[in-house]
């Protein structure tokens, strides 16, 4: 019985909560020695990811806390304190328009580094924003059009096509063309792929791209494989961990392959042909990014040569101007000048670029935009200055996952 309390109330006994210690002996020890096991797979794994994977295991039971498994992990000299460091608080909201799969899917290049036989590696990777499925990690040859063009057809083959593409302002995602156009950026566009891009110098507006990065380098990386070869192979060997086994917090410690599933869009074998409403006025890109008007050539972008613009009558000789579902600019006949869109940050959900809008009150009926791509959410260039492109040289066999 308690201690009696003055007014006549009791103390409730109480004794400290011994959580997995008071388990017999026999259970325990065969906890830590799962515990254990699982690390010695899986060297880099911390304590909820291994409580994740007891779960899985035996689904009847309660695993150990994870507070349990790290101070299981302590007591054999598995863990290493981390060193305090200051953070800029980062942005971590959800992106809204990826709640699906294929929704939105982050492309980059994890920083190059060299095998132990000297050999450059540069890792390009795609990584579905709303599953954290890792659609490709593939050593290429060269940072350029055909080489990422080449991995890329690949995977829509295998996949389908995502809704929206994410990068940053990098070759080849990107130029100093209007709208920041670049050639692959042109063939997304094509193929009905929205194009995203974050905003200068904010790579933790694609967190999960920088994140997944991270721990690409711990477990591939550190150190290097021998050759290119074997480097291709920790990479293949990491991916399937990584969407197979590898739980995720921000999945409730699912894996990524348990939510995603492929594309209802396939890849098409010819790219299809963009129509504009019948109300538009088409002009050719010629080849020097040249369209003309009434005989007057009005320079646009030699990224897109050979592809079709509409041009929308918004205004008594200002019409606007359209690749696709991209908005380029305002052309007025008068001056006989492109004017681009101007550029500002958007401190919104998205967390990228995106295009101010034109200083015509009138805005664009979606209803009458291009049919063969969704709504766009592009940014607009960042310059009105216009880059060259060349068509850089094929290199070698690429290793396919």
């Amino acid at each position: 019985m308690g201690a009696a309390l003055r007014g006549g109330g009791s103390r409730r006994a109480r004794r400290p909560f011994a959580g997995a210690a008071a388990s017999p002996p026999a259970d325990r020890a065969r906890a830590v020695s799962r515990v254990l096991e699982i690390r010695s797979q899986y060297a880099l794994w911390g304590a909820l990811k291994i409580r994740a994977v007891l779960g899985r295991e035996q689904p009847q039971q309660h695993p150990p806390a994870a507070s349990t498994i790290g101070e299981i992990l302590r007591q054999e000299g598995l863990t290493r304190p981390q060193k305090k460091r200051r953070r800029t608080p980062l942005h971590n909201e959800p992106l809204a328009h990826a709640k699906e799969p294929n929704d939105v899917v982050s492309i980059d290049f994890k920083g190059w580094f060299s095998c132990r036989d000297g050999r450059r590696i540069d890792p390009l990777t795609l990584v579905d924003n709303a599953s954290r499925y890792v659609l490709c990690c593939q050593a290429v040859d060269a940072c350029n059009f055909v080489q990422v063009r080449r991995v890329l057809e690949a995977v829509f083959r295998q996949y389908g096509l995502p809704r929206a593409i994410r990068s940053d302002n990098g070759a080849p995602f990107a130029s100093r063309a209007i709208a920041g156009l670049s050639r692959l950026s042109v063939w997304w566009l094509r193929l009905g792929i929205a194009v995203e891009r974050i905003p200068p110098a904010t790579p933790s507006a694609n967190g999960r791209q920088e994140r997944f990065h991270r721990t690409l380098k711990q477990h591939t990386a550190n150190p290097p494989a021998a050759n290119r070869r074997a480097q291709q192979r920790a990479f293949e060997s990491f991916c399937r961990e990584y969407n197979e086994q590898r739980p995720h917090q921000a999945l409730q410690q699912q894996v990524p392959a348990s939510i995603y599933y492929a594309s209802d869009r396939p890849y098409p074998s010819e790219l299809p042909e963009i129509e504009y409403p019948s109300s538009f006025q088409r002009r050719k890109v010629g080849k020097r990014g040249e369209i003309y008007w009434r005989g007057a050539r009005i320079f646009v972008s030699e990224v897109l040569y050979g592809e079709p613009l509409g041009l929308e009558a918004i205004a008594d000789g200002v019409y606007r101007v359209w690749f696709c579902s991209l908005e380029l600019g305002n052309f007025d006949k008068r001056s006989g000048r492109l004017a681009p869109l101007s550029r500002r940050r958007d401190n919104g959900p998205s967390g990228t670029a995106s295009a101010a809008v034109s200083s015509d009150p009138e805005q664009p009926n979606n209803s009458e935009l291009p049919n063969n791509s969704g709504p766009s959410n592009n940014p607009a260039p960042t310059t009105d200055s216009e880059s060259t492109l060349t068509t850089p040289k094929k290199g070698g066999n690429l290793f396919t996952m």
